[in-house]
């Protein structure tokens, strides 16, 4: 298991669609964007452990609720089935989180550059009408991975 994570806006979802596509049908990917919202950004975990990460390791398919922002509110959309995989890629903010850490054969932090590069790419993806929840998400962020050692405890930094 794979996690790429770092700040949002740094390039995570473009090095692990890369690592996947470099893996061909040997991986699988797993963003924690699928789960996370501006009000709930990383106590989702649960749903990820028990609907992933719990059925992967014993050897039979997972599935999750892709969370569908087409409305402009989070909502539960798609399930999306996780066939096993023989690497399996998480990426996104907490994807490297301290609990998974025993998990994981390797975690990957991207930096992405400055606080302001990365919202400015960050908006460009999302759209100006982010931009408020985008900033209020780096605070947040920002406070969790410092909390959580997660560029410290690292492998690989990009």
């Amino acid at each position: 298991m794979l996690a790429v994570d770092g700040p949002s806006g740094a390039g995570k979802s473009t090095l692990a669609a890369e690592t996947v596509e470099a893996l061909g049908s040997r991986a699988a990917l797993v963003s924690t964007d699928a789960f996370a919202t501006w009000d709930d950004p990383v106590a989702w975990w649960p749903r990820l452990e028990e609907g992933v990460l719990t059925p992967l390791a014993q050897g039979r398919p997972g599935e999750y609720r892709r969370m569908d922002w087409t409305s402009g509110t989070p909502r539960p959309g798609e399930l999306v089935r996780v066939e096993v995989p023989e690497v399996l890629v998480l990426e996104g903010v907490s994807s490297g989180r301290r609990a998974l850490r025993p998990r994981l054969s390797l975690l990957c932090w991207i930096e992405g550059g400055t606080e302001a590069e990365r919202l400015s790419r960050a908006v460009a993806r999302d759209g100006e009408a982010a931009r408020g929840e985008l900033r209020r998400w780096q605070l947040f962020e920002r406070g969790w991975f410092a909390v959580d050692g997660t560029r410290e405890a690292a492998d690989q930094l990009v």
